[in-house]
């Protein structure tokens, strides 16, 4: 009998207990020897493997496990190594990790969002004239580590070459066709390695396929595959999507390859459409993507079961993969480990594990019937439906203020040159004024007595004096080093979506459902389970009390709607915009407080704009206009010279400078010193009038950068920005920096930005466009 298979498309590195995450930074600080660092990634490879085993997956992922980035990994296995880093030896740990972090002699590569998901990949450097060459075949190493230790016969997980390239920079798109080329014979002795070690499928991750229109670039991919698809005899090539819906539907499922992955959670309409409207290939198998793999909701196995039956109606049983919609990278391990979640919570939870087992069960009542799964069913639905009929869900105060909204925009009291003005008499600063984006060193001091507090071990006001000793401390530190614009440091936070969500009704918080961020940085998202709202003032007290120890201006510091919505797991029982919009309004309430008690800059962060734009471009217009009204829904209701800043960081920022423009925000400042500079050019092309700070050091590297560097960025700004509107910042945040270095650094940039002010008024550096 010819069965439905399982299949996972990619499992979470971490650890239950984030034990990735404690390896690396060990490694990394020299108290774990590489032997020894080797033999642990191994175990946790090895532990993965076997709990999927356990689980019942039919087709387990090799090669997904990574020590840093997937995207990293393929650029590296392929010779795609910085020119910087090019004398340092190809295959060691050094160059790799040096690639991603940085070194004291050369900078890491840039770092920015995969596709519209909170996980940052290293971008590849790649120029026209590169000649790749495999340097080592990871996915072999971890097919037969799979098959000696355990017995599995894995399925190689391979970013496709058309996605790494697509998410490279260095080139011009007319050499990608050449470059296309020339990773190509590459390609295929990897796969035939991986056929001759014995593997039965392959499955390379093609996400930007998802979104390929052009008709000529999808003549390209097909003969790109119909030559892998000729050199290999027996092994099966799987071609995975995920995201979005596959544009060119007919043309993508008629690709020379034996199966195709698409996602039918986020664009499920789309794709069930296209299904039932075209038909599916006799010749391939369809991996339907159908368990959520980027939220952590239960499936309503009710309908997920009917959606796969009408798959069928196209596809025979054995032309069919049951699996998650993409890699479960983006979710927590397990819901085991959650001992204090409220039971009405818990049990309409679904971490990792979670999904996979749901994944065996919807194959299981395909293959044996669903009388066979009709108690998993019911289950189910009655975790989903206590939930959604609990109070938390239906808060009459916050849908009675939704209400009011509905028909007012938000709007400040008068135009941006105007307040300039208003806001430069009221502050008055300098040319330049040099400032942080906000959070200051997180030392070990810090996170143990914050540790304390929330055990118990320390009474609320011995904390609290702790967290006043180090504002001050700080606030004293900033001014020794000459900041113009001080922040409180953020010390009594933990994250900065948590912190916030921990303070609103409607949030939930889990003690060990982290997830990968970049690198060993794992964020736990907060939970969005019911009606947002605010009660009393969040951040009031710390803000206030940094302010009355200085007579320069403390930014006030908030995250933004559009951020904590993306970077929380959010309820899917109403549209998205509308949570968003409420907690846009729990903002503005907070905004309000910080008003009247004296604060009149406040920095409302949005660094996650960017990555929820939807990957096609006609979805992104009504994206950005939802997240353009969530901003000024939270911010407008503030006072002419009350200075509105946001914060934005790692992505691609061209394509969003009107929506940009249009949050109305005093000052903004972003990411630039990674990117090497290269959103200038954006400002090239757009004119930008508010203020700006375009980062000036990257503060995701250890290394200290010298005045000469900072200036020399500070300059390359001003080339197309006026010093009038510019501002001297760091990349972000530098809760992750040392103390010691912090200083360095913040000295040498204000040093730097001093400099470049005495040229300025010594009439020694022109801005360009004020002189043509």
């Amino acid at each position: 009998m010819h069965m439905v298979k399982s299949s996972n498309i990619g499992y979470p590195r971490i650890g239950e207990k984030r034990e990735w995450k404690k390896a690396l930074e060990k490694f990394w600080e020299g108290k774990l020897s590489e032997e020894d660092f080797s033999i642990e990634m191994q175990r946790l490879r090895l532990e993965y493997l076997n709990k999927q085993k356990d689980l019942g997956i039919d087709l387990i992922p090799v090669g997904d496990f990574s020590l840093y980035d997937h995207v990293l990994d393929t650029a590296v296995m392929f010779g795609f190594i910085p020119q910087r880093f090019q004398h340092q030896e190809k295959t060691s740990l050094q160059t790799y990790f040096d690639i991603a972090r940085g070194n004291d002699y050369a900078v890491a590569s840039e770092m920015t969002k995969w596709f519209n998901t909170n996980y940052h990949y290293i971008v590849p450097e790649i120029q026209a004239d590169s000649e790749p060459q495999l340097i080592e075949n990871r996915l072999l190493s971890y097919f037969l580590e799979a098959k000696e230790k355990l017995g599995i016969i894995g399925k190689p997980v391979l970013l496709g070459p058309v996605t790494l390239l697509k998410l490279s920079k260095g080139y011009d798109e007319d050499h990608f066709p050449v470059l296309l080329k020339k990773l190509l014979p590459h390609y295929v002795q990897v796969l035939q390695e991986l056929e001759s070690a014995g593997a039965e499928w392959v499955q390379i991750d093609e996400p930007a396929l998802a979104a390929i229109r052009n008709k000529e670039e999808v003549k390209l991919v097909s003969q790109l595959y119909q030559t892998i698809h000729d050199e290999l005899s027996s092994m099966k090539i799987l071609l995975q999507t995920y995201f979005e819906s596959a544009d060119r539907y007919k043309e993508i499922v008629s690709l020379p390859f034996d199966g195709i992955g698409l996602d039918f959670v986020h664009d499920h309409k789309e794709n069930l459409a296209a299904i039932k409207k075209y038909g599916f290939p006799k010749n391939k198998t369809l991996a339907a993507g159908v368990i959520n793999g980027r939220n952590i909701w239960k499936a309503n196995l009710d309908d997920t079961f009917t959606q796969l039956e009408t798959i069928l109606t196209k596809v025979e049983p054995n032309q069919l993969i049951v699996q998650p919609s993409c890699s479960l990278l983006h979710v927590p391990v397990t819901i085991h480990t959650e001992k204090e979640l409220d039971p009405l919570l818990k049990n309409a939870l679904s971490f990792a594990d979670q999904k996979l087992e749901e994944t065996k069960v919807l194959t299981d009542g395909l293959n044996h019937g669903r009388d066979q799964i009709e108690n998993k069913i019911g289950e189910h639905e009655r975790s989903l439906t206590a939930l959604l009929s609990s109070a938390s869900r239906n808060n009459q105060d916050v849908q009675k203020e939704m209400q009011i909204w509905k028909s007012l925009v938000p709007k400040r009291e008068v135009p941006y040159p105007t307040r300039e003005e208003i806001q430069q008499d009221f502050f008055n600063l300098p040319l330049l004024p040099a400032t942080t984006i906000g959070s200051l060193p997180q030392t070990r001091e810090i996170r143990q007595g914050r540790l304390k507090w929330r055990r118990g071990e320390w009474q609320e006001e011995e904390y609290q004096e702790f967290i006043k000793s180090n504002v001050r401390e700080w606030i004293q530190r900033q001014e020794d080093i000459g900041l113009d614009v001080l922040v409180h440091g953020e010390f009594e936070r933990n994250d900065m979506v948590e912190f916030f969500g921990e303070k609103l009704e409607g949030f939930s918080f889990t003690k060990y459902a982290w997830v990968q961020s970049y690198g060993s940085r794992c964020v736990k998202p907060p939970i969005i389970y019911g009606d947002v709202t605010l009660t009393e003032p969040m951040t009031v007290k710390e803000i206030t009390y940094a302010q009355s120890q200085t007579e320069k201006p403390v930014k006030g510091m908030l995250t933004g709607p559009i951020t904590i919505l993306n970077w929380s797991f959010i309820r899917e029982d109403i549209n998205r915009f509308n949570v968003t919009k409420q907690i846009a309004l729990a903002l503005q309430k907070e905004i309000r407080f910080l008003e009247e008690q004296g604060i009149h800059m406040i920095q409302v962060d949005e660094p996650a704009l960017r990555e929820g734009l939807p990957l096609k471009p006609e979805k992104q217009a009504e994206y950005l206009k939802e997240a353009v009204y969530a901003f000024k829904l939270a911010t407008s209701c503030v006072q002419p010279k009350t200075q509105i800043h946001t914060h934005m960081c790692y992505s691609e920022f061209g394509e969003i400078m009107e929506a940009i423009n249009q949050l109305d925000a005093d000052v903004i400042s972003i990411e630039a010193a990674r990117s090497h500079g290269e959103i200038i050019t954006d400002f090239e092309k757009s004119a930008y009038k508010k203020g700006i700070g375009l980062g000036v050091y990257d503060i995701h590297s250890p290394r200290i950068p010298d005045v000469e560097e900072i200036e020399k960025n500070i300059i390359r700004a001003l080339n197309v920005l006026s010093h009038r509107q510019f501002w001297v910042n760091p990349d972000c945040g530098l809760k992750t920096r040392g103390m010691n270095e912090t200083t360095a650094a913040l000295r040498n940039m204000v040093e730097a930005a001093t400099y470049v002010r005495k040229k300025i008024k010594q009439g020694d550096l022109f801005h360009t466009m004020e002189q043509s």
